[in-house]
């Protein structure tokens, strides 16, 4: 719940602009939960903070972005170009060289620069860049103003992309484990109406874009049905087979400064199958309100 639901405990909810500062408000204990870069989970368990995974935030809702006009029309046309990322510990990252290495490219291939994601569009319109990678809804902030195209959805390359995960501290997960749960369920219970209906998505984009991501409703609602499937919000399982495949990656290209086993950094026992979960959301009241 927050201030804009009706029921349960009140989470308090804050929008971070780079993901620098996210990983130290988690060390500093300013937060207690949050979505974070898959790989840079990771790292933290490695470096001993005290997190786990607990859910993921959503699947695929990435691109790879080029100009409208661009020239490049593969994944190979990018060799000796520029591309943004958000972070070196993001999984778009690993990504990049997993395709690389799919099309028989060297890891020096392609210039990858670290953006903030909001900095990656107007990037793209200055030509400092050539192509960006970056989730939602940056990824599409090109395309609805006329600049940029989609090259790649990631669901297309990679299905079932993660980029986000949900962390929880351990403090909180040994001390309040019934106030972990409302939270994954929430989480859960969200995806599952959300992906219920066009119409649910549509009230989604209206309610998130004027009381969190302060964006243009037009923009979200873009994000969320061109396609229907650009983002997904079932199947938020952490999965072994996925976040093995991204720890090996993450590893071999240096992201990570080890191995590190799945059940070191992550926490499944708080997923629940998604009709066990009492939920009875028919329309989201905020969106009535703000019509």
């Amino acid at each position: 719940m927050t201030t804009h639901s009706e029921e349960g405990s009140l989470f308090s909810s804050y929008k971070f602009t780079d993901w620098p500062t996210v990983k130290e408000a988690l060390i500093a204990k300013e937060i207690g939960a949050v979505f974070i870069l898959a790989p840079m989970a990771m790292q933290l368990r490695l470096d001993d903070v005290p997190v786990k995974v607990c859910y993921l935030g959503h699947r695929d809702g990435t691109a790879i972005i080029v100009g409208k006009d661009s020239k490049i029309r593969d994944f190979r046309d990018l060799e000796g170009k520029v591309c943004a990322i958000p972070s070196r510990f993001s999984n778009q990252n690993v990504l990049m060289h997993r395709m690389m290495r799919e099309w028989g490219m060297p890891f020096d291939s392609i210039e990858l620069r670290e953006l903030p994601p909001p900095e990656h569009p107007t990037a793209l319109l200055a030509g400092s860049i050539d192509a960006y990678i970056v989730g939602e809804p940056f990824a599409a902030k090109a395309e609805v103003d006329g600049f940029g195209r989609v090259l790649y959805h990631t669901k297309d390359i990679w299905e079932d992309f993660i980029s986000c995960v949900l962390v929880v501290r351990e403090d909180l997960i040994v001390d309040e484990p019934e106030l972990v749960q409302e939270l994954i369920d929430g989480i859960a219970k969200s995806g599952k109406w959300l992906d219920g209906g066009m119409e649910h998505r549509m009230d989604a984009a209206e309610v998130t874009a004027n009381h969190y991501y302060f964006q243009d409703p037009e923009l979200l609602k873009f994000v969320l049905s061109k396609p229907v499937d650009r983002v997904k919000y079932t199947n938020l399982a952490p999965l072994k087979e996925d976040f093995d495949e991204i720890m090996e990656l993450a590893f071999e290209i240096g992201v990570l400064s080890d191995r590190i086993d799945f059940e070191e950094y992550v926490d499944d026992s708080f997923v629940r199958p998604l009709d066990e979960i009492d939920w009875n959301m028919e329309r989201l009241p905020a969106a009535e309100e703000g019509r």
